[in-house]
């Protein structure tokens, strides 16, 4: 029988004054947090978690997406070059690095949902919002209130939030690049992530951190609120407070029984970016300069054309209908292979399912060397785009289910740092060596994800099935 919330704070704050931990009477009947997440099971109180997290996944990859459909008109305009618009690239996810770390240490010590609050709220007033990377704190929310046998396919679908955003910027680009210009696109793609901000209140601080804190009575609340909202019992008997552990130290990911672990997250998430944003840069290159059969250079110019454009260093070629309509049709490509990635992670587990996507990744690379027709060339990267989502979806599920809650924000932190530098590198191959080396740049991308897969194959610990660590 469910233990009245009041009732609840008021005998935990009274056991307080005496001492620091509960002490339960010999044979009570007592639960931990993740006993009490299976018992309730899947519900409304999922749902409405998923639609209100998942819409957060929408405001991200519009501003993701946004680097790809303004960039050729940034380089018109300012009459950059290569490099100049790679480190246009590379300064966003620079501030989107440093702030994964610092939300990551402040979201073990503070709580989740705060820094999630406050991420959305610095992000509105300075209107970047991939500068503060809420993402991965929106999926620890998730994965710590899903029960054990939910994580491997509910995370997967929310993927269709981001091919949402994806979509969504990329339309309203087709329409107001034209017309009221690229800098009315960067106002109007940071309005979802300020109205966000709105539904919040609806989310509640996660159980599994608040009794890693000691507060065992807003933990208990929590629970008691899913269990009431999706019609379920709670567990019998008290809630059980573990023994309290400093929580959000760095050292401990570098501890003996973790640091092969997290040496080989951080090659597996520097490298799945690396290719993610790469694909997605390169096809803006592909589509901007008609990179077609492995030519490097733009089409020619009439030797006759002394206007101002013949005689810059920079080439100017905006985005067309059909642009628009290739980057639409291979951004579909994101969720084509997730019942496939589902099915892969449930059954073959998190390793294995990574390690085959990550090796068909590199395939695919090598492939869109190959001289084909405009068809081909969309196929390749609709499968790329497919290929790359599916990895991140299996990392994203593995790091959150790897680590304890004393450490899980931490861990997923510093993963999405190094997941920047490898954003932040993919901008000088997709937007530089390519234009330079078509398949030097190929080569180099396809290697990465072999070392990836090589990586995923031998993490030492498989997640498939397992229980979130409360404690280290």
């Amino acid at each position: 029988m469910a233990i009245a919330p009041k009732a609840a704070e008021n005998a935990i704050g009274l056991e307080e004054i005496h001492t620091e931990r509960q002490e339960h009477p010999k044979g009570q009947k007592t639960f931990t947090v993740e006993e009490a997440v299976e018992t309730i099971g899947f519900g409304r109180f999922h749902i409405m978690l998923f639609l209100i997290m998942g819409s957060t996944g929408v405001a991200e990859a519009m501003e993701i997406m946004l680097i790809a459909v303004v960039s050729p008109l940034i380089r018109c305009e300012w009459q950059l070059q290569d490099w100049q618009v790679a480190l246009v690239t590379t300064m966003v996810f620079f501030g989107y690095m440093v702030f994964s770390i610092v939300l990551g240490l402040l979201a073990d010590r503070y709580g989740r949902w705060k820094i999630l609050l406050l991420s959305f709220l610095w992000a509105a007033y300075f209107s970047l919002l991939t500068s503060f990377a809420p993402s991965y704190i929106w999926l620890i929310i998730k994965t710590e209130f899903l029960p054990t046998k939910y994580r491997g396919y509910m995370l997967p679908l929310s993927q269709v939030f981001w091919l949402a955003g994806s979509l969504l910027i990329i339309g309203l680009a087709s329409v107001v690049n034209p017309t009221i210009g690229w800098r009315w696109l960067i106002r109007i793609a940071s309005i979802p992530g300020i109205l966000l901000i709105l539904v919040f209140k609806f989310i509640p601080e996660s159980a599994r951190y608040n009794i890693s804190t000691g507060n065992v009575a807003a933990a208990l609340a929590t629970l008691q609120r899913i269990a009431k909202t999706n019609g379920a019992a709670m567990p019998e008997g008290v809630l059980r407070e573990p023994a309290k552990e400093r929580r959000g130290r760095f050292k401990d990911l570098i501890h003996p029984k973790y640091f092969r672990t997290t040496l080989q997250i951080w090659i597996i998430w520097l490298g799945i970016a690396f290719a993610y944003y790469g694909v997605i840069l390169a096809s803006a290159e592909l589509l901007e300069r008609d990179l077609v059969c492995g030519s490097a250079a733009p089409p020619a110019q009439d030797s006759g054309d002394d206007s101002e454009e013949s005689h810059s260093p920079c080439h100017c070629r905006s985005f067309g209908p059909a642009a628009y309509h290739t980057m639409i049709i291979s951004t579909v490509g994101e969720i084509a292979l997730n019942p496939l990635n589902i099915l892969g992670i449930n059954f073959l587990g998190r390793r294995l399912s990574l390690c085959i996507t990550m090796g068909c990744t590199a395939l695919f690379f090598l492939l869109l060397n190959i001289c084909t027709s405009s068809t081909g060339m969309i196929g390749f990267l609709f499968m790329l785009r497919a290929l790359v989502s599916a990895n991140f979806n299996t990392i994203y599920i593995y790091t959150a289910e790897v680590y304890p809650t004393t450490m899980r924000a931490l861990g997923m932190g510093t993963s999405g740092s190094l997941c920047r530098v490898g954003a932040m590198v993919a901008p000088f191959i997709s937007q530089v060596l390519m234009s330079a080396s078509f398949t030097g740049a190929l080569c180099l991308f396809s290697s990465v994800c072999v070392v990836c897969a090589i990586s995923a194959f031998t993490l030492p610990i498989e997640t498939k099935g397992r229980a979130l660590q409360q404690v280290k």
